[in-house]
């Protein structure tokens, strides 16, 4: 009797996890969900407008992704640092970071927002593709590029309210976004109404244009304190509150920066194999990023936990919190990825009518989707890293797994003259050795001692 009583309360605590964990992570994977589906549409829209539009729209993605990712670095240190003072009842310090994570965020939009729209040409020339497909690609990569300030407040004061536990506010304006979002792309691609045919570059212009209307009224509701993070209520800057920040944010950013980096060698190694193996891998990613941002999803959830309970004062239930989290991305991540796999030529067809095309995407999806496990483990995991302040530790196997599994494994592929399917498969050795790394770092419980004051920086 007493041993079933004991073991109640052990019990509870796992469901309790479960559900912390489920509570957060829905709405957050519904948001990836929605910012998924208008790259998928974007795609699907140029797909109509020929085999150089879908190649044209997934370059511009990818630039547009590099820029967001830098962001996204800074978006892991407000989240480590606004959830540690909101689980602490430190409201003013969490307003605070807030406050100072959006500043920063626009100053960091603004200055990458300089090369993008002063010679997108140049930038979508490094891809390699061929003039008239590198023409398209700078004209979506500038008009996307207007509009990185209202991207860059929309993804900070997003991540600012999920880390106080208020997933549903972000995830009802992205909802508003992505609607507009597709409906504005759509009615600029092809000119309906009063609005002009502009191809491609009016993919990115319409986009833009939803996205930054959504921003202004999401920012101006904020700023009248309508949420549960106030704004902070006076033009100042917190210096102290921004050298925390940035050095949490710097491996971060630096992870990013080199997996997006790494992402556009690697798109300019698949250009090598033709504009058809180049598009099939762009409409290839924008499928298989459904079920991906499914385990990102839980790995927001996770950090945002796992910040909670460190700042609380709780580091077992911190751990535990990993672990439930995992098991829950791998369950739903394996789930999607085997019904992906089945309707694969399904989906390649729905996308495009070129059957070569068609093949090489089917080809790359059954690849990739092998990868989910362990994308599971790399997203749970790492979130709960991201979420105690262990910025570095993600740096180093990130770079691990991206040289060693990913880039130069892939051009040996091209020296020695393999097909484009060798080249798919290396990305099964990056995140075998990414995941495997994670797993080593979690299991040593190391990360739970960190202290996100200057004085302790976090070092391996």
């Amino acid at each position: 009797m007493s041993q079933a009583t004991s073991s109640a309360p052990a019990n509870e605590a796992r469901e309790s996890s479960s559900a912390r964990v489920w509570q957060l992570a829905w709405p957050t994977i519904i948001s990836n969900l929605l910012f998924t589906t208008v790259g998928f549409l974007h795609i699907k829209i140029a797909a109509d407008l020929g085999t150089s539009a879908v190649a044209a729209v997934t370059t511009g993605h990818r630039v547009f992704f590099l820029v967001q990712a830098i962001l996204m670095g800074l978006s892991v240190a407000a989240t480590a640092t606004v959830s540690r003072h909101w689980g602490a009842k430190q409201v003013a310090q969490a307003e605070m970071a807030s406050w100072t994570a959006l500043l920063l965020a626009l100053v960091i939009a603004g200055l990458l927002s300089i090369p993008v729209l002063a010679a997108p040409e140049s930038i979508a020339g490094i891809f390699g593709l061929d003039e008239a497909t590198t023409l398209l690609a700078a004209s979506f990569i500038f008009w996307l590029g207007l509009f990185n300030l209202f991207s860059a407040a929309n993804m900070m004061l997003s991540t600012s309210l999920r880390a106080t536990g208020d997933v549903l506010t972000p995830l009802y304006f992205l909802a508003c976004s992505t609607f507009m979002n597709v409906l504005f792309g759509y009615a600029l691609a092809f000119g309906l109404g009063p609005f002009p045919a502009m191809g491609v570059a009016g993919v990115a212009l319409g986009g833009g244009i939803a996205g930054a209307l959504v921003a202004s009224i999401f920012v101006l509701l904020w700023w009248r304190g309508h949420f549960n993070l106030q704004p902070v209520g006076e033009a100042r800057f917190d210096w102290a509150a921004a050298r925390k920040l940035v050095r949490i944010a710097l491996p971060a950013v630096t992870e990013q920066a080199v997996v997006q980096v790494a992402f556009l060698a690697f798109f300019a190694i698949v250009a090598n194999y033709g504009t058809s193996a180049y598009a099939a891998y762009g409409i290839g990613i924008s499928l298989v990023a459904f079920p991906i941002v499914v385990g990102f999803g839980f790995g927001i959830a996770t950090a945002t936990l796992v910040g909670q309970q460190l700042g609380a004062g709780r580091p077992n239930q911190a751990m535990d919190i990993g672990w439930r989290s995992l098991r829950m991305a791998l369950l739903a991540m394996i789930t999607l990825a085997s019904l992906l796999a089945w309707y694969a030529r399904d989906l390649a067809e729905f996308m495009i009518n070129d059957p070569e095309v068609v093949e090489l995407t089917v080809g790359f999806i059954y690849i990739i989707c092998v990868a989910h496990p362990m994308m599971a483990c790399d997203f749970a995991l790492a979130g709960a890293l991201r979420g105690a302040g262990d910025t570095r530790f993600p740096l180093v196997a990130t770079f691990i797994g991206i040289i060693f599994g990913r880039l130069l494994p892939a051009w040996l592929c091209i020296a020695l003259e393999l097909s484009v399917y060798w080249v798919f498969s290396v990305m099964l050795l990056d995140y075998l050795l990414k995941s495997s790394l994670l797993l080593w770092r979690y299991r040593s419980r190391k990360w739970l001692k960190l202290n996100l004051d200057e004085s302790e920086a976090p070092k391996l």
